[in-house]
Formats: structure tokens, C-alpha cells, sequence
């Protein structure tokens, strides 16, 4: 497998911030596997969840995905726990649940919130090292109130395109979601559970695919209708994040995550100030005479330029003359290399907290992201020590943690031409609201998160037609994976237990 540092330069851990456009030269030249039997893992287990011990059932396998002819198409890999100790679980809610990249498999979610065993990382940002590594019962797990289905799409984990099928069938933000779709429906009848309330939970791209599903699963008159989703560390309107000459949005969107990581590392003046305030303070600005500078452009007078500057290095942690070079307007990964140079540091990309090193100074991006190969070692060596020891799971082929492919061949909807350019999926979100009065969301921010940034979502979340007295926003002290720090995971979870009952 490539090393993450190196996918993440071009593609996002858990995150596409830029899609790739659709062409055909991108289209995947993959052929697809022959068809083998599905294969299905079945343990029963028991483990304390929420202080009650119960029974549960685990059952990895695989599921296959037909075409309009009856021909296999994928074989989608999942991981399913279902508790055994209940009268009846045909009322019970379930989640299904998957990450993002779109390359990237569910063991993040799956070994880091949700499920029964849990990777434990250190909480304090720093590298996950080398093996041995610690996998643990995860007595957070939900599984006391909720069943499970961790999901890998197809070119993530052991999921697959097979027979008729290709890759490229897969690859979009369309197709996927219809692929998800499926698989969801297919999970309904075999399990008996379209009784059930039924939510999702998504981060990062997956996020991007949650809303997707919603389109998918309750448009028409076959609906799935969902109680609601847990959007964690969300991207829905591309525009907030891809920095383009003539798009100014991803500078509004990323400010206050900058000031905060600056604010963490020590660059701010901190004293008499909550990091709560002050960041209520920089969205004033942000929303403000910031967002009008931007927007005034040449306009903009130099009295006026010079004001917003120092306003803004004050804010960022910058040096004054670096925010005049940058005409107000520094990207992410620019910021990431300077706010600590001076110090022989970068910081982490996918949560800001963690430093690096490079192999010199002088760069404008880092060699890599500290916070990307800070954990993925544990969480590979995880995800198949679990399912090779714990389920039974004996698949000799590779498990793609993330992979690059999907997201190479990642095709966009095209429905307004050329001039269609930012993917938005956030209106999917208000349509669900609108057509079903039960469906609410939970939306999970990390402060310290540089790739999905917690302004960029509650910009989003206040346009597109949502009603935001049925949205939760809650935020943690980490970054895009909150769950790496032990204060995030344990409010996370009370957070998402929170939500499930209702309150």
C-alpha cells in the first residue's frame, strides 16, 4: 500500500476536496473480477456497552449487486452487528455507516467510534509509532441501543466490481450512492428490518455520500424514509473548499480554523479569552468586513487593505508582510507550512494539532501530513488484525484502506453543461426535511480540522433550503477524526447517544 503522506498531497484522507472532473480518458480501464460465491463470516459474541452487558452477533460478508438483467455486478463488503438478547429487534434502530475519500474504507469509523473494539491512539497528537498496537473492547460502542452495518463501497476494503460490472459503474457521486442504495435495500429484506428506524452516518466524502443517499433512498414512491443522519466532519457544497482563481469562498470557509489552530499552537494572544469567544469573535469578522474585502477586491482601498491585514495576521498567527504577499487571502496548505516555520514545523492537515517535520523549510506545502501518518499504521494493522482474529474473515486479497483509484476515476454529475462546476448535495438535506417531518441531523465539527473546516458546514447547513431547528451542531476539541482524543470521542458519544433518544 502507498504511504498516506503521499495520497495525501493529491487526494484527501477521508476527504475529496477537489472531485475530478468527468472525462473519458478517466475512466477506469479495470476489468472486473470473475464471480465467486458471496462469502459470509458469522461469530456470536457478547461485550459491555453503556454499562449493559448483552449478547451480539457479528457477520462480515459480502453482497452482491445485480443489473437490470440479473448479472452480478459488485461485491460489496460489510460488517454487520446485530445484538441477539432482545424479543425482537424488528423496531430497533440501525445504522449504516461508511467513510469517505471516496477511496477510503469504513475501519475508521468502524475501529474508532462505532464499533465494539476500538484502535487507542494517543490523545495528545502525537505518531501512532509501530506495532504492537493496542485494539480494545470500545465500551462507547452504541451497540447496547443500536444494530450496525459498516459498509465499504466498491474499490474500498475487500468491495469490488465482478462480472458485468466496472469500476467506473461505481465511481460517482450519482452512482455511488445509487450502489449504497442498493446494498441498503438489499440489507431491508434480507434482515426483515424495513420496520426499523434507520439512519446514516457518513465523514468526510462520506458525508457527501449520506446526502447523496438521501435522493436515492426517499425520491419516488419506493421509500426508504430515514429518522436521521450523523454528518461527521461534513463537505457538501465543493465550492467552500476548492481554491480557484475567481472563488473566494474557501477563504471564508478555512479562517476560523485557522485562527483556532493558531490559537492552539500558542500564536494568539490567549489571555482573558475562551477558544469558544474568540472564534465567535474571528465568525464576526469572518462573515463581516473580512468576507467584504474579499469581495471589494481591487476596490478595496489601501487604508482599508492594510486594516484587514493586521486584522487578519492577528487572527491567524501570520506574520503581517506574508498576509499583504498573499492579498489576504492564504490557502490551507500554505497556512499549514507557515504558522510554525520559524519553528522547523508543519502542521497536520486532517487535524492541526499534530506537528511534523520536513525535509527543509523553505517549501509552500508540507511533505506530508503528520496528522495522515500519525494514525494510519495503527488503524491498517487494526482493521486486519480484527477481522482476520476476531471474525474469522480469511480474504488473502488486499484491504484497501484508501485508495486512489475511485477517486481518479471519480465522475461528476453534469446536468447544467460546462458552467456546473462545484458539487452541492446540501439540497438534498432540506428536500428530505421537507418530505419527511421525522428526519433530523446531528452535524460533528472539529476545531482543529484543515480538510473539512467547521465554517465551511455551518455556511452550508444555513442555505440550501435546511431547516437548521431540526440540525444539531456540535463541535470538539480535535480535528477531522475527533475520535484520536479521548475528551471528543467520549462527548462525541454521548452526543450521538443524545440524538438517537430524540432530545
Amino acid at each position: 500500500m502507498n504511504k498516506l503522506p503521499k495520497i495525501l498531497t493529491s487526494l484527501t484522507l477521508l476527504s475529496l476536496v477537489a472531485l475530478p472532473s468527468y472525462a473519458d480518458e478517466h475512466k477506469s480501464k479495470e476489468k472486473a473480477a470473475p464471480v465467486e460465491a458471496a462469502r459470509t463470516y458469522e461469530t456470536e459474541k457478547s461485550g459491555t456497552f453503556n454499562g449493559v452487558k448483552l449478547r451480539y452477533k457479528a457477520i462480515a460478508s459480502e453482497t452482491h449487486l445485480k443489473n437490470d438483467k440479473g448479472e452480478e455486478t459488485a461485491s460489496i463488503f460489510s460488517v454487520t452487528y446485530l445484538r441477539t438478547d432482545v424479543k425482537s429487534n424488528s423496531e430497533r434502530p440501525v445504522f449504516f455507516i461508511f467513510n469517505g475519500g471516496p477511496g477510503s474504507a469504513s475501519l475508521w469509523l468502524h475501529l474508532g467510534v462505532y464499533g465494539p473494539k476500538r484502535v487507542v491512539l494517543p490523545s495528545d497528537a502525537v505518531d501512532d509509532g509501530a506495532a504492537p498496537y493496542r485494539l480494545e473492547d470500545n465500551p462507547l460502542s452504541i451497540l447496547d441501543a443500536a444494530d450496525m452495518v459498516f459498509i465499504d463501497p466498491v474499490g474500498t476494503g475487500y468491495s469490488r466490481a465482478i462480472g458485468k460490472g466496472e469500476g467506473k459503474d461505481f465511481w460517482g457521486i450519482e452512482n455511488d450512492a445509487k450502489s449504497i442504495a442498493e446494498f441498503i435495500r438489499l440489507w431491508l429484506v434480507k434482515n426483515k428490518r424495513w420496520n426499523s428506524p434507520k439512519y446514516l452516518s457518513g465523514e468526510s466524502y462520506g458525508t457527501t455520500r449520506a446526502a447523496a443517499l438521501m435522493e436515492e433512498l426517499q425520491g419516488g414512491w419506493s421509500d426508504i424514509a430515514m429518522n436521521g443522519i450523523v454528518f461527521i466532519s461534513s463537505i457538501l457544497d465543493f465550492q467552500t473548499a476548492r481554491y480557484q482563481p475567481g472563488n473566494d469562498t474557501p477563504y471564508i470557509s478555512y479562517l476560523p480554523t485557522m485562527a483556532a489552530t493558531a490559537w492552539y499552537h500558542g500564536k494568539v494572544d490567549r489571555a482573558g479569552r475562551t477558544l469558544e469567544g474568540f472564534l465567535d469573535e474571528v465568525r464576526a469578522f469572518t462573515l463581516g468586513d473580512y468576507a467584504s474585502a474579499l469581495l471589494q477586491g481591487n476596490r478595496l482601498s489601501q487604508a482599508a487593505f492594510d486594516d484587514i491585514a493586521a486584522r487578519l495576521a492577528g487572527y491567524t498567527g501570520l506574520k503581517l508582510q506574508y498576509v499583504r504577499n498573499a492579498n489576504l487571502r492564504v490557502n490551507n496548505m500554505r497556512f499549514m507550512k507557515e504558522l510554525l516555520r520559524d519553528e522547523g514545523y508543519v502542521t497536520g492537515r486532517l487535524d492541526s494539532r499534530y506537528k511534523g517535520q520536513d525535509y527543509e523549510g523553505t517549501g509552500e506545502r508540507f511533505d506530508g501530513d503528520p496528522s495522515g501518518y500519525g494514525i494510519d499504521a495503527a488503524y491498517t494493522a487494526g482493521i486486519y488484525q480484527y477481522l482476520q482474529n476476531d471474525l474469522g474473515v480469511d480474504i488473502e486479497r488486499r484491504y484497501e484502506v484508501l485508495s486512489g483509484t475511485p477517486g481518479k476515476h471519480w465522475a461528476e454529475p453534469r446536468k447544467r453543461g460546462y458552467s456546473e462546476g462545484y458539487p452541492n448535495v446540501a439540497p438534498h438535506v432540506g428536500e428530505a426535511m421537507r418530505q419527511n417531518k421525522d428526519f433530523r441531523v446531528l452535524v460533528a465539527n472539529g476545531y482543529y480540522d484543515l480538510a473539512t473546516p467547521f465554517f465551511a458546514t455551518e455556511n452550508t447547513f444555513n442555505a440550501n433550503g435546511i431547516d437548521t431547528s431540526r440540525v444539531e451542531f456540535t463541535y470538539y476539541e480535535s480535528g477531522h477524526m475527533m475520535y484520536v482524543h479521548q475528551p471528543s470521542i467520549e462527548k462525541l458519544v454521548t452526543d450521538i447517544r443524545t440524538f438517537l433518544e430524540g432530545k
